[in-house]
C-alpha cells in the first residue's frame, strides 16, 4: 500500500538507507510502497528515468498497482526505459500474480458478507470492460458451489432474466444465491436498472424457494463513494 507520505521523485536524493533496496532489507516487503515493491522488480532504469521514474510512470499510465493485471507485454513496452527482455520479465510475473489469486480463488470460499463477494470477483471482473452478471450459488453455511458468469452486456449497462439468474442455482443445488455484477467505470454506485433488477430478481426468488442474501456491484476503490470498492443491495437496506 502506498504510504502517502511526500516521497523524492528521483533515487539519487533519497539516503542511501531510504532507498528501495536497503528499506527492503530493513523492513520487510509490507513496507515498501508500491513504486518501491515495483521498483524492486524493475531493478535498474536508464540514463534519462532512474528506476523509481520508471515505477512512477507505469503506476500512473495503469492507475494502480493492480491496474497493472490488464498489462501484457506490449503495454509494458510503451514505456520509454523498458526493453523487450524486461517487458517479457515483467508480463510474466503478472502471469504469476494472476495463477495465484486463481489459486486462491479454486479454495473453500465462504460469501457471507458483501466485501469478501468484493475480494472474490474483483480480480477477475476488473479488467472488464463491458458489464458481467454472477450468479453465486451457495450452500446453508454460504460456502461458495458455484460461481457463473450468466450474461454481459455493453459498457452501459446489462440486464438479467430470472431464468438465467436461477437456472445455475437450482443445477448445483444451491439453498441460496448472491447476485453481483460489475460497472466498468468504477463507480458502484447503483442505477435506476439495477434497483429495478434487483426488486425483480428478489421477488422470483421466493417462487424457487431460493434465498437472495445480496446484490453486490463490484466498482474500483479509488473511484466508490464510500472507497471501498463495491455496492451492497443488502447493506443499504435495498434486500
Amino acid at each position: 500500500m502506498n504510504s502517502g507520505r511526500p516521497h523524492p521523485s528521483r533515487l539519487k536524493d533519497l539516503p542511501e538507507h531510504d532507498r528501495p533496496q536497503e528499506r527492503l532489507e530493513r523492513l520487510g516487503a509490507p513496507a515498501l510502497a508500491d513504486r518501491e515493491l515495483l521498483a524492486m522488480i524493475i531493478r535498474s532504469g536508464t540514463a534519462q528515468k532512474d528506476v523509481l521514474a520508471l515505477a512512477d510512470e507505469m503506476l500512473t499510465k495503469a492507475g494502480s498497482l493492480s491496474g497493472l493485471l490488464r498489462w501484457d507485454t506490449s503495454d509494458f513496452q510503451q514505456i520509454i526505459g523498458i526493453g523487450k527482455v524486461k517487458a517479457l520479465q515483467l508480463s510474466t510475473q503478472i502471469e504469476i500474480a494472476k495463477r495465484m489469486i486463481q489459486g486462491e480463488r479454486n479454495q473453500v470460499v465462504i460469501l457471507d458478507e458483501p466485501r469478501k463477494v468484493w475480494e472474490y470477483l474483483y480480480p477477475q471482473v476488473r479488467s472488464d470492460s463491458v458489464e458481467r452478471v454472477w450468479v453465486l450459488c451457495l450452500d446453508r453455511k454460504n460456502k461458495l458451489i458455484r460461481a457463473e458468469s450468466v450474461t454481459s452486456g455493453t459498457a452501459t449497462g446489462s440486464l438479467v432474466h430470472p431464468r438465467e439468474v436461477f437456472r445455475p442455482a437450482i443445477r448445483y443445488g444451491a439453498t441460496a444465491i448472491i447476485l453481483a455484477h460489475n460497472h466498468p467505470s468504477g463507480d458502484p454506485t447503483p442505477s435506476s436498472a439495477d434497483l429495478r433488477v434487483t426488486k425483480k430478481i428478489a421477488e422470483a426468488s421466493k417462487t424457487v424457494d431460493l434465498e437472495m442474501h445480496d446484490h453486490v456491484i463490484v466498482g474500483e476503490p479509488e473511484h466508490c463513494p464510500q472507497g471501498v470498492g463495491y455496492f451492497s443491495f443488502s447493506d443499504s437496506g435495498h434486500l
